[in-house]
Order: structure tokens, then sequence, then C-alpha cells
């Protein structure tokens, strides 16, 4: 690990973990619910700081309850006390029914989580946990408050963009050399974790040549070769927390439509980056990027949206697209990363991760866009 990632890992800010749970009681009011039970893994951990693969979390107005099992029995300790979270645990191995629903009795309208609720879950829930109690299906609850990332969140994401920038730094040679994708991506993988990263953001994308023209292909054993262009999709995660980078290298010599393609898309990728601030709508940060790729007449060949929310998940809210309701408010971290596929000559995508500020953006990836390796 180098030595400023080593300090940079060592010092990071606290999080305002205990605060959330009165913020998200605020929002219960406003939905008519007496009480929430929680049941996403990643939006638990939000709340509490607990971070095991099992656990249920109950929100009323006067208690925040987490129940998971003896697994976790110290962990849980432990992560509650280091976020400053005030809650009552329970570890049951078999009781988590009788325990949430006694915890619940007063309530007479209980809110799920509606977007992690399968339809059996619900229906268990109202025959089994809360058989004369309302059911209301919310949406999105805690995930409005995990958009706005405090401080020490930011922190945790910088580190992380940090990380892959640092990985990609030291193995872009190596694309010279004729690696398989397949190779090149373990090895990313690899040297991300050497340098501090808990694990890969998501499966890492290494699309070579005609693979490029396919946005979300997986490492082949496809070799590397000279007039290749190169999709390298891959994020790190540090303390919870995942960082998005896209970047497009061209392999020796490229034909022109690939030297045009690339112009092309970071044209758009910066268009759509200055277009982030502030009270602006998602939509028009997608509009951005599109019209530059429109004019070169390439609309048909940018097949998805320009991007996404990042934090605890590496896709969250709010969504960067053509169908986008949201708003950009200060403190969301969004991705930017327009892209043009044509099957002839593959693929070129240029993504960063920007958080909104007051004055507009500012980049947390930072990583060359020259593609040249």
């Amino acid at each position: 690990m180098t030595t400023g990632l080593a300090e940079r890992l060592g010092s990071l800010p606290a999080m305002d973990v205990a605060g959330r749970v009165d913020r998200l009681r605020a929002l219960l009011a406003a939905e008519a619910v007496d009480a929430l039970l929680v049941t996403a893994l990643t939006n638990v951990r939000y709340l509490t700081g607990f971070t095991g693969s099992a656990g249920v979390v109950a929100v009323t107005a006067d208690e925040l309850l987490l129940v998971t099992d003896g697994r976790y029995t110290e962990q849980a300790a432990d992560q509650l006390a280091a976020a400053g979270v005030e809650a009552r645990l329970e570890i049951t191995g078999t009781e988590q029914r009788r325990i949430v629903a006694e915890a619940l009795v007063d309530a007479t309208r209980i809110g799920l989580e509606a977007d992690h609720v399968s339809w059996a879950a619900q229906r268990r829930y109202e025959r089994e946990w809360f058989p004369d109690t309302t059911l209301v299906a919310t949406s999105g609850l805690v995930e409005q408050l995990r958009r706005t990332k405090d401080t020490g969140e930011l922190a945790r994401m910088e580190v992380a963009a940090a990380v892959a920038d640092a990985a990609l730094a030291e193995l872009r040679p190596w694309l010279l050399t004729g690696p398989t994708e397949a190779e090149f991506a373990l090895e990313l993988d690899a040297t991300m974790r050497r340098l501090g990263a808990t694990r890969p953001s998501f499966e890492t994308i290494v699309a070579s040549g005609p693979n490029g023209a396919r946005p979300h292909a997986r490492p082949s054993g496809r070799r590397i070769t000279d007039g290749d262009l190169v999709v390298l999709d891959f994020g790190a995660v540090v303390d919870g927390y995942c960082s998005d980078m896209t970047r497009t290298v061209a392999v020796g010599e490229v034909d022109e439509t690939s030297r045009r393609m690339l112009e092309v898309v970071t044209a758009a990728q910066a268009a759509g980056v200055a277009a982030v601030r502030p009270g602006v709508d998602a939509a028009e940060v997608d509009a951005a990027c599109r019209g530059v790729i429109a004019a070169a007449g390439w609309a048909d060949a940018f097949t998805h949206g320009t991007g996404h929310g990042v934090g605890l998940d590496i896709h969250e809210a709010p969504r960067v697209g053509t169908t986008s309701d949201a708003t950009l408010v200060v403190g969301d971290v969004v991705t930017v990363e327009p892209g043009v596929y044509l099957p002839a000559h593959g693929g070129v995508r240029v993504e960063d991760t920007v958080v909104v500020t007051p004055e507009g953006c500012r980049p947390l990836t930072h990583s060359t866009k020259d593609p040249a390796p």
C-alpha cells in the first residue's frame, strides 16, 4: 500500500451514524406510520453501523431496536458502540418474530420497505408477525437520507476512488503486453485490495475490441491486441463505501472511427459533468451528454442512462437518465458515464463519480482520460 493511501485509510473522519434515526423519524410522521421495519441490510448498516449478514431494525418514535443472531453477539455490540448509536440489541436464533412484534405492539400502522420486501414476505408479516396491525408500503425512506453524504461518507468514497485511480495507474502499461481480459480484471481487483480496498464495488468490466460494444461485457479469455479499444469499468469499496470509474484505453494504433468515438464520448462526458449542480434536474445532465453524441450522429449508439447515485450501494438514488424525475441537491454523489458502442469498432465509455457542491460539482475520480496506455 502506498504511504499516502495508508495515511488516508488510517485517518478517516467519523460519520454521523447516530443522528440518522432522528431524521428518519421525521419522515415516518410524513408517511403517517407509527413504526418502520427495516429489512434491507444496507439500510440496517446505515442506521446502526452493523455490518452482519442477518438482522432487522425496528424504528419507533422512542426506540431503535436491532435484532440479529448469535453469530454477531460481540460484533453487533461493538459496532453499535463504535457508531455511537443508542439502540436496544437483541440476540436470538428463533425468537426474532416475537421480539419485533412485542416491540411494535402499540403501533397501529407499520411501514415495510416495499422496494425490498417480497410478496411472500409481506404476506408472512401480515399473517404471522402483525395480524392486528395495518401494514403500509413505504418506498425509499432510508434511501432518501442516504442520498446526501456527510463529510465522513465523502472521505471514504474519496479514498475508494483514490485506490481505484492508483490501481489503474500501476497496471495501465501492462495492457501493451497482451494480457487476456480476465487476467487484467483479476490483477486489477487484486491490486485494489492490496492498496486498501475491502473488495471491488462490482464485477470488474474489461472489454476489448468487439467485446467493448457490449456495455456490461464480462471479462473473457480474449487477448488484448494492438488496435483494440479497451473499456475498463471498475471500483473499490472502502469501509462499505463504493467508487465507480470507467476509462477507455486505445492499445496501439486504432482506426479513425475509434479515434472519433474517443473524442466524442470524452466531450459528451465533459458536457455532462459541467451540467451537474444543485437544482438541476438529473435528466438535464443526461441530455447534455446525449446532445453531444447525437450531434455526432451516434444517438442510437448510446444505449443506456448517463449515470446513477453511488454510496453504500454501487447503484442508488438518484438515477441520471432521460426519464429521471430527480433534482440534484448538495451532497448527492452521482456518476456521469456516456458511451458509444459500435460492434464493428468496439465501445467507448468514460465515467467519473462526482459530488454535488454548492458551486457545481467536484470529481472523486481523477485518472487521466488520455486513451494512451
